[in-house]
């Protein structure tokens, strides 16, 4: 009998563990002795905070991130065909949403081991709830283009695909390159195209704000190196 792979969102700020993470979810991974996580040092200090009373040395840590190959996933589904639960840790948010490791639910699928999928914070989604955007109908298409010309060419294909199909785009870009993306989204867009800027999300400094892209002209906020989502919906 194989284990059960869970899916376990942490934190996306600083503030207190227990406004994101449900009792319950903590309890239900306390026991766990196999993760496969992005960064082992973040990943101990959030076992600590949830409160995880088994000795670190009797937890094993595994790496899964951006670096790893298809072919090295299946030697992290070994604790799993062994018969050991094992948690697959974001490092920030929901894992396998904007993060490494739908691969590996993927192959856990094939290998009919279970897939439990706990509750926590996804900025994507909080963005969207609280953007007053289309969530009938929305496309998260990650990171835009670096060099300048294709991505002028993206923000303006998005924005027509978002015309066309009443569909909302979300997008993120490296916190350094934020302030960039945001004057070169209000440069390239049309005035009546709605923007939303969403920013450190559950943390005590949270803003989102939606405007028209004529709004946004007037003045634009400060965003440089502040973890931000965006959503344009035209």
């Amino acid at each position: 009998m194989t284990g059960k792979l869970y899916l376990i969102p942490s934190p996306i700020s600083d503030n207190d563990i227990d406004w994101v993470i449900p009792r319950e979810v903590k309890q239900s991974i306390q026991q766990l002795t196999y993760y496969i996580v992005e960064h082992p040092k973040t990943a101990r200090r959030f076992l600590k905070h949830i409160g995880c009373k088994l000795p670190i040395q009797e937890i094993h840590m595994h790496t899964l991130n951006e670096h790893t190959r298809p072919d090295e996933l299946t030697l992290l589904l070994q604790p799993l065909l062994a018969g050991n639960d094992t948690g697959l840790l974001s490092e920030a948010g929901s894992p396998a949403i904007a993060d490494p490791g739908s691969g590996l639910v993927r192959l856990a699928h094939d290998n009919k081991i279970p897939v439990i999928p706990l509750v926590g914070p996804s900025s994507i989604l909080l963005a969207l709830m609280a953007s007053g955007l289309n969530g009938q109908q929305f496309c998260f298409i990650g990171y835009l283009p670096i060099e300048r010309h294709a991505r002028v060419q993206t923000i303006t294909e998005l924005e027509k695909h978002s015309r066309n199909h009443d569909q909302t785009q979300i997008f993120i870009e490296a916190p350094y390159r934020n302030q960039g993306l945001l004057e070169l989204i209000v440069q390239t867009c049309l005035d009546d195209t709605d923007l939303c800027v969403a920013t450190n999300l559950t943390s005590s400094h949270e803003s989102v704000t939606t405007k028209t892209i004529k709004q946004w002209k007037q003045k634009l906020p400060d965003i440089n190196k502040i973890p931000t989502i965006f959503l344009l919906h035209g």
